[in-house]
């Protein structure tokens, strides 16, 4: 009967493996997991790892209940002694990354019981449905992710998850739960390796080098902090016992990629020609694992190469750029078992690589190149990485843990023309005509491309402790990462000025308030922007968490996170700090009947943001940002003094207006480079969630997210600090708060000293009407409702499906600026003006209806097959004007359309020109507007991508011999995906590009990877 009823709890743990991906998990960025559950009073349960020998014991405590924590993910076998009598069979354990399994051994009134292994799915108990945590979460490992055609990158396998979607192409990254992709972190081995700059990207080791991945979408318990928006959390491979090695090799042939579409405006004018781009890939991994010492020293070691030749011409296809990459990687991972207790383990891996690019001249109808010397240029990123970690486990019911560890990144851009050639480039829209009336020449001398030298250098440090007491898990630790970014940026050539020519014609507003004089129907921009300097971020933050079980049947997780933000000047003073930033956290997982069956939780949790170093780098630094404006008289021809080929220059002829200087950021006095009470960026979110069994192998699962970003922070224009018209600040604030700057004398105020207003009423006179106004209060919010089914792999087919709605609404999306392409992170033109965000609706991220499927079948021992699919609504649609009611100014620029964001007011009556009756000019004050909403102009179309793959296995036994060959985008889908938002370019005169596609759907490639493992 005893037997019976440990076999019935095993079981019930078997059973949860059916539920995938439905069930979240704990431990936010740990790179281990925990077993735990009930026994009786006493018991003796051992654990002992199956690859290394890594044995722990732990007694049940009074109440029965037990628990191993900080375990390497792998698979265990697990044995329990019960009155000085053993098992006959262990039981066959997996640990996931970030989790906790589940293994209740029988109650505290049956004797002596001997376990069986039990084998529901697979060999072994995967424990998904856990009763342990209260967030929400997906995890996917290196063997479920080779059964379907999943890119060898992590933004990929996080696009697996429900609510997570590519953000907008031009910036790169992705979107968790409404956000901008500016707000996720990633972690390696529990190291942060996320990009601090601007918190869009993130280091990376070669793909082959991870074992698992937690993919993190809300809900995160109080160890964790810094993000708003996701997390992707991996874990490397580790040395075993067992001398192992593999040999991978990927390709990526050219022939097995389809051509991009080339894209057109409606009057036949080119939009974008990409049809003759084309890309070949190629990479070997080798990789090689082993002890060092038996049962106590193991190392993973693994170096690839890669091969990347890609060819592309410019938008116009008037150039030719051929980019080739021929760089090595590596990562290593040793672990040392002290003891049993005692674990030490060591990390790092490099992303550092070039890229050398050579531009021809290119004649796209013939599909021919120059042959003269190339521009050339090269690109270097990346950089070495690792950590070091201790863990220690005392007595029965404590653990501690240490961590550190350095994050390094790079970027260069470099090319023999720099000190001799401007760049010179052109506007298609406007100027695109008359270019390749001159015969689509080269212009400049100048292969492209600012002049970058930046290092980026984080340094982390964390403690993390975990004491059992009865019922109660206490956990509790500090973390602390200073973050180094050491920048000098500047345009090439001797005036260190980009030029732009772009057609005008006579009257056009330009900018800087001018008008276009008569005569003139070409202007030439000259940017100047210059900026340089070393700043360093301290984060640190302290954190206490109870995971306290009620019942054996409901736990509540009551948690605090305190974090401090520091932001350094260059010479080591404050520029701005957040400190005891309280951020309480309270869950409840509960399991209804008591055999993880069935599942309800939830959780509600505060989140803050730290500053990105770009706002330290360009606010406490200063910044050069100049706009002149010239009359273009023609082009001449030059010789360029670095290769001999020919090359058009701009004729510069007389200046239009004065230097624009209202972008500059000069730091006279931090004081009014920053709100002295700057509060931080945080995030409310609420889940609740239900997960129940159909039987072994199904299950369903339904989720509620609610998220609210009722703050933001970002650069703001303030020229009215005291109710007077000065000359612009751009402080770093909270827009639609309080802000406090010193004012003086000199620009209106009473007395010099500290100023504070409500920038809600205040800080912004009109030009003309001299008005004072304040900005929209900032407001996000996102809503979704997740419907997920799961039927798991039992070594013969799995599938998962999952439909999400949501809606994600505003006036601002948060850091980035997708709906004019905005990226620079906190500088995103959403306060350069009230009129910016006083419309709430659809935000860029709001794509309604979401669909994913996934699924793998083994056909035999020799073939199978997998697929993915996604069906995603498209974003909203919204236009941007570039003047307002009421005001002589322009909100946005009238040449280019990616700056100074825009208004939701669209001039639709004498906007320009003259009243045809008295010949009086208009003015301002006579425009007449429609208003238009966020999404007013529809949506994009829904976005489909198919991907399939099959999988080869030689039917050998003794050889590990497979080919996989996959195919991406399987239909070919070139659907647009960003479109122009700019919907005027002179007061009333719209811009027939508007709406019209900038970003599409990549085309279907093939890819075939060949995996020797032996």
């Amino acid at each position: 009967m005893n037997r019976k009823m440990l076999k019935k709890a095993a079981l019930s743990v078997a059973l949860g493996a059916c539920l995938g991906a439905l069930a979240p998990t704990v431990m936010a960025q740990s790179a281990t997991g925990a077993i735990a559950g009930r026994a009786n009073s006493g018991d003796q349960i051992t654990i002992t790892n199956t690859a290394t020998g890594l044995t722990r014991t732990v007694t049940a405590g009074s109440d029965g209940s037990y628990r191993l924590s900080q375990l390497p993910v792998g698979d265990y076998s697990l044995t329990v002694k019960r009155d000085g009598q053993a098992d006959k069979e262990p039981l066959a354990v997996n640990v996931s990354l970030g989790g906790t399994t589940n293994v209740n051994l029988g109650g505290s009134d049956t004797g002596p019981v001997m376990l069986d292994s039990v084998q529901v799915v697979g060999s072994r108990i995967v424990n998904r449905v856990d009763v342990y945590s209260t967030e929400s979460s997906f995890n996917i490992n290196r063997e479920e992710l080779s059964r379907m055609p999943v890119a060898q990158d992590l933004s990929s396998v996080a696009l697996l998850a429900p609510g997570v979607i590519g953000g907008n192409s031009s910036l790169g990254g992705t979107s968790f739960g409404g956000s901008s992709v500016a707000e996720n972190s990633v972690f390696i081995n529990g190291l942060n390796v996320t990009d601090f700059y601007k918190r869009q990207s993130f280091s990376a080791a070669p793909f082959a080098f991870f074992e698992e991945f937690q993919i993190k979408t809300g809900g995160y318990s109080a160890e964790f902090g810094r993000s708003t928006g996701g997390v992707i959390n991996a874990v490397s491979r580790s040395g075993s016992n067992e001398f192992k090695g593999g040999v991978t090799m990927t390709f990526e042939p050219a022939a097995w990629r389809s051509k991009a579409e080339d894209h057109y405006y409606a009057d036949g004018r080119v939009n974008v020609l990409s049809s003759h781009n084309t890309r070949s890939f190629t990479k070997a991994n080798v990789w090689a694992s082993g002890p060092i010492v038996k049962d106590k020293l193991f190392l993973f070691a693994m170096y690839e190469q890669r091969d990347d030749k890609a060819g592309r011409t410019s938008s116009s296809g008037n150039s030719w750029t051929q980019s080739t990459s021929d760089n090595g990687f590596w990562g290593t991972k040793l672990d040392w078992n002290i003891t049993d207790n005692h674990l030490l383990e060591a990390m790092a891996f490099s992303d550092e690589g070039d890229s050398d690019d050579e531009t021809y001249t290119y004649n796209f109808a013939k599909g021919t190149r120059g042959d003269e010397e190339p521009g050339r240029s090269r690109a270097s990123s990346g950089g070495t990485s690792g950590s070091v970690t201790y863990t220690g486990h005392f007595a029965d019911n404590f653990t501690a843990k240490a961590m550190y560890g350095i994050n390094r990144s790079s970027s260069y851009n470099k090319s023999p023309a720099d000190s001799l050639c401007d760049f010179v480039t052109y506007e298609n829209l406007s100027y695109g005509a008359t270019y390749r009336a001159m015969g689509s020449p080269v212009l400049g001398c100048h292969p492209g491309g600012t002049i970058v030298n930046h290092e980026d250098e984080r340094i982390a440090k964390r403690l993390d402790f975990e004491w059992m007491l009865g019922d109660h898990q206490l956990r509790f630790g500090w973390d602390h990462e200073l973050m180094t970014t050491d920048r000098k940026t500047v345009y090439p050539g001797p005036t260190r000025k980009y030029y732009t020519a772009y057609g005008t014609k006579p009257g056009n507003l330009l900018d800087n308030g001018s008008v276009v004089p008569a005569g003139v129907n070409a202007i030439l921009r000259a940017r100047e922007r210059a900026d340089g300097g070393v700043f360093d971020i301290k984060a640190s933050a302290f954190y206490l968490e109870d995971n306290w079980n009620v019942t054996p049947s409901l736990m509540l997780n009551l948690g605090v996170r305190v974090d401090n933000f520091e932001n350094m000047t260059t010479v080591g003073t404050t520029f701005t700090k957040q400190d005891n930033l309280f951020s309480p956290r309270l869950g409840f997982s509960w399991d209804m009947k008591g055999d993880g069956s069935t599942k309800l939780f939830g959780n509600l949790g505060r989140y803050y943001m730290p500053i990105p170093s770009i706002l330290s780098y360009n606010f406490a630094g200063g910044l050069l940002d100049e706009y002149t404006y010239y009359a273009l008289d023609g082009w001449r021809p030059e010789t360029n003094p670095v290769t001999g080929a020919p090359y058009m220059a701009p004729i510069i002829g007389a200046q239009i207006g004065p230097v624009d200087q209202s972008q500059n950021i000069v730091v006279q006095d931090l004081r009014q480079s920053v709100d002295r009470d700057l509060d931080a960026v945080y995030q409310d979110e609420a889940i609740l969630g239900f997960q129940s069994m159909i039987n072994q192998a199904w299950s369903w699962g339904v989720t509620g997210t609610y998220r609210r970003m009722p703050n933001a922070m970002d650069d703001m224009l303030i020229n009215a600090l005291c109710g007077k018209r000065h000359s612009n600040l751009w402080p770093i604030a909270n827009p639609g708060d309080k802000l406090t700057l010193w004012g003086t004398k000199a620009m209106g105020c009473a007395q010099d000293g500290w100023v504070t207003i409500d920038t809600s009423k205040e800080g912004y006179m009109t030009a003309g009407s001299n008005r004072i106004i304040g900005y929209s209060k900032p407001k996000r919010t996102y809503k979704s409702v997740e419907f997920q089914i799961d039927r798991a792999w039992d070594d013969k087919w799995a599938f998962n499906a999952s439909y999400l709605w949501s809606k994600s609404s505003g006036n601002h999306e948060g850091p980035v600026n997708s709906d004019t392409n905005y990226g620079d992170t906190g500088m995103v033109q959403h306060w350069d003006h009230p009129a910016n965000n006083q419309r709430y609706g659809d935000l860029f991220n709001d794509h309604r209806h979401q669909i994913k499927l996934r699924g793998s079948f083994k056909l035999n021992d020799m073939w199978s097959f997998g697929a993915t699919f996604t069906a995603l609504s498209g974003g909203p649609i919204t236009a941007f004007g570039v003047t307002w009611p009421d005001e002589d100014r322009a909100v946005a620029s009238y040449t280019s359309t990616g700056s100074g964001g825009g208004t939701g007011w669209l001039c639709v009556e004498k906007c320009s020109g003259s009243d045809p009756k008295t010949g009086v000019p208009y003015t301002y004050k006579d425009r007449v507007y429609k208003y238009s909403g966020r999404g007013d102009f529809g949506r994009m179309p829904w976005i489909y991508n198919l991907g399939a793959n099959v999988v080869w296995t030689l039917p050998v036994e003794g050889i590990d011999l497979k080919a996989t060959l996959s195919v991406y985008n399987v239909l070919n889908q070139q659907e647009v995906i960003n479109v122009a938002a700019r919907y005027e370019g002179q007061p009333g005169v719209m811009r027939d590009t508007f709406g019209t596609g900038t970003r599409w759907q990549s085309p279907r490639y093939a890819q075939l990877v060949v995996n020797w493992n032996f």
